[in-house]
């Protein structure tokens, strides 16, 4: 690998280890609760003390990077899809499938997600069916009784 290009990598990771002007901009410490679980769930150090327990929460630093990486990678692979979805005029699921075709864990886990949706779906369509025929029942026996 020559200089040259060791130093445009670095060039890169400094310019991209500094805030966006997207992150500048949005309301910090929205999801500060759902990464503490998350994080926490997954593994992360509970900060166990002999004086304190149960154990307390991830360092509140700590979560605050991780929504800071996780919003800045959402926000711009929404900002992608509504690139490719502006050529149609609308922007749909495939967008997004679109762009983590090359990553696997994350397309199957996307495809995995998106079934578990349309069979949740399936299922409120059939209580709400069901939950209409019993109180139809329910209503006719009142009547007539």
């Amino acid at each position: 690998m020559s200089n040259s290009s060791i130093g445009a990598s670095s060039k890169l990771r400094t310019a991209s280890s500094q805030p966006s002007e997207t992150s500048s901009k949005r309301k910090r410490g929205v999801f500060q609760k759902e990464f503490q679980h998350m994080m926490y769930g997954f593994g992360d150090d509970p900060n166990v003390s002999l004086k304190f327990y149960p154990p307390t929460s991830p360092l509140p630093e700590s979560v605050s990077l991780m929504e800071d990486i996780v919003v800045e990678y959402v926000t711009e692979l929404v900002h992608k899809a509504q690139d490719i979805g502006s050529q149609r005029g609308k922007l749909s699921v495939e967008d997004f499938l679109y762009l983590v075709r090359k990553d696997l864990p994350k397309l199957n886990r996307y495809t995995e997600l998106l079934s578990m949706n349309e069979e949740l779906k399936q299922a409120r369509k059939v209580f709400e069916s069901d939950e209409e025929k019993l109180r139809k029942v329910y209503d006719d026996d009142s009547v007539e009784g």
